[in-house]
């Protein structure tokens, strides 16, 4: 049995459930931060955006080496 393919894919689907969970951490814990004290929503929707670009900039890594070996 020949299998044809590439299983870059698949590992790119599998590592892309870590930057999921990391950006709902992110967004539900800064707006519960924000809901307990909304005087501080600045400093933390500035922290909350720089934590999503971080996760997002190791998803999108992950997806052009996914592409890259290929």
């Amino acid at each position: 049995m020949d299998i044809t393919g590439s299983i870059n894919t698949i590992g790119y689907g599998l590592a892309a459930i870590g930057p999921g969970i990391g950006v709902g951490l992110v967004f539900g814990l800064g707006v519960q931060a924000i809901a307990r004290q909304p005087e501080a929503r600045g400093v933390l929707q500035g922290q909350m955006i720089f934590g999503f670009a971080v996760i997002e900039a190791l998803a999108i890594l992950g997806f052009v080496l996914a592409f890259a070996q290929a």
